[in-house]
């Protein structure tokens, strides 16, 4: 009887015992559950990055040789003044000729433009009554005299002209968005001649001074047209319109309001022409201002006075910054879904068990505070003692760039948290290596979804950019997405994107004049 009443003695003060225990943790605040203290942070500045656009525009010589054709003269026509008066009278000499097609070549970053010349040069005239004395003053002796004995009176003789037309040009920007054409000409005919009462009426010396005076001319017009066409100025002004604009971007979050994009070109960038076997290749560029703003702009974007001429750009290349702004209320939620419910050890080997029962982080300084409410309970206890506490771990954000992941590094328990473990007794102080590690591992946040979204953003942007006209082919294409940064206020955890990719532009075809 008596080892009955002392057995029900003994469960009454063990469930006495456990009782109280639960009632303690109820009304009691759990261990550690005094955060730290906080460093206050200042709000993130609107941010703001420099991107940058550099597309090399090749013109194929196809392309310039067609312009050409349709701008160049197809014939050219002339008289010529009589070289042998004391010969002929009423000398009529005439010559035409025709371009053949043009051809352009490039090399050493000259451009070549070559055309053929053929046509007809005509001799009219009659041999003077003093043709014998005219003669044999010009060749002397018993020759000149048997010359000027000759009955024919009217004379009408032809020569081919055969010869070609060689333009030059070593073209130059200019800071003013003008191009310096740099242009030379060059007339070669052949030596081919008319015999006219017996003295011969060269081509070359009645032709090329007219050829050479018509080819300067009109070299000397289009150098002077080249050089005033605002083309170059006008087709930047209309791109730089285009880019200067707020892009609406998805919601970090539902509670939080729309984000857009805000682009700004700022500075425009050109290399000097460069002329190959295939193309004409003008290099131009844009610096322009990114940055996330919670309401649609319309930025002020004034369009350069001049050109910013740099060094030769070999490849056409973009490096564009997007900051990406996640609320710590999204973090939060990351975070929970990733930690929530794990008990540490993973491996059960241990004698105390401790689960998370959420997560929550706080920005302080340059590191975030971590608090986990976490349950610890013995294992290898027949009572199972255990406690709740709320466990508050610093960790410094970190950017994993491989990964694309933000990750935690520094890790270490706060002082209040040392404090918790202690009240939880020896084998919860044990699991704290476990909570680091899990922390270590498991407390990340995957950015490759956000890169993928700032990347699809990017690419619409280029859209714009890729509707090219007529003749005209552009390749834009977005390479990577990078994180290159990190930074936090009390309310938001912001990261830096840097997208990088390829460009360039083709011309197949000018506009006509």
């Amino acid at each position: 009887m008596r080892i009955k009443t002392l057995l029900l003695g003994l469960a009454a003060l063990v469930i006495s015992f456990v009782v109280s225990l639960k009632v303690m943790n109820f009304i009691s605040p759990p261990p550690g559950s005094v955060a730290p203290p906080l460093v206050k942070l200042s709000p993130l500045p609107p941010p703001t990055r420099t991107s940058r656009i550099i597309a090399p525009v090749a013109i194929s010589l196809d392309a310039i040789r067609a312009a050409a054709e349709r701008g160049a003269p197809r014939s050219f026509s002339g008289k010529a003044d009589n070289p042998v008066g004391q010969i002929l009278q009423n000398a009529d000499i005439n010559w035409a000729a025709e371009r053949g097609p043009i051809a352009a070549t490039g090399a050493g970053n000259q451009l070549t433009v070559t055309a053929p010349l053929s046509g007809k040069l005509n001799v009219t005239g009659s041999l003077s009554g003093n043709a014998a004395n005219a003669i044999g003053g010009l060749i002397g002796g018993n020759i000149g005299k048997q010359l000027g004995n000759i009955s024919i009176k009217a004379i009408n003789a032809n020569a081919d002209i055969r010869g070609n037309v060689i333009v030059t040009s070593r073209p130059l920007l200019t800071e003013h968005w003008r191009v310096e054409p740099n242009l030379t000409a060059q007339v070669n005919v052949g030596d081919t001649g008319i015999t006219a009462g017996g003295m011969r009426i060269g081509v070359p010396a009645q032709v090329k001074p007219v050829l050479d005076k018509l080819v300067g001319e009109q070299v000397g017009a289009m150098q002077q047209r080249v050089r005033n066409d605002p083309i170059l100025e006008q087709s930047a002004r209309r791109e730089w319109a285009k880019m200067c604009r707020s892009i609406p971007l998805p919601r970090a979050a539902p509670n939080m309001p729309d984000l857009y994009l805000e682009l700004r070109p700022t500075k425009a960038i050109a290399a000097q022409p460069r002329v190959d076997a295939a193309n004409l290749v003008l290099t131009l560029g844009v610096e322009a201002e990114t940055r996330i703003l919670a309401t649609r702009t319309t930025p002020n974007c004034p369009f350069p006075a001049l050109l910013d001429i740099v060094p030769p750009i070999d490849n056409g290349n973009m490096a564009i910054g997007v900051p990406i702004d996640l609320p710590f209320t999204e973090v939060n939620a990351i975070l929970n879904a990733q930690l929530k419910g794990r008990t540490l050890p993973e491996n059960g080997d241990s004698a105390v068990a401790v689960t998370v029962r959420g997560a929550q982080v706080s920005p302080s300084g340059n590191r975030l505070l971590i608090s986990l409410d976490v349950d610890a309970a013995e294992t290898r206890s027949i009572f199972s003692f255990g406690a709740q506490a709320t466990v508050h771990v610093w960790g410094r954000p970190v950017l994993d760039q491989a990964q694309q992941i933000l990750r935690l590094t520094d890790i270490e328990l706060a002082v209040e948290s040392k404090a918790a473990f202690g009240l939880l007794g020896p084998a919860a102080r044990a699991a704290e290596p476990y909570l680091r590690t899990m922390l270590a591992d498991k407390a990340t946040i995957d950015l490759k979804p956000f890169a993928a979204n700032a990347r699809d953003k990017i690419e619409a942007a280029l859209a714009d950019f890729r509707a090219g006209a007529d003749g005209v082919k552009v390749n834009a294409a977005i390479d990577s997405v990078r994180l290159v940064d990190v930074a936090f206020d009390n309310d938001t955890l912001r990261v830096i994107t840097e997208a990088t990719g390829t460009t360039r532009v083709a011309v197949s075809a000018l506009p006509g004049p």
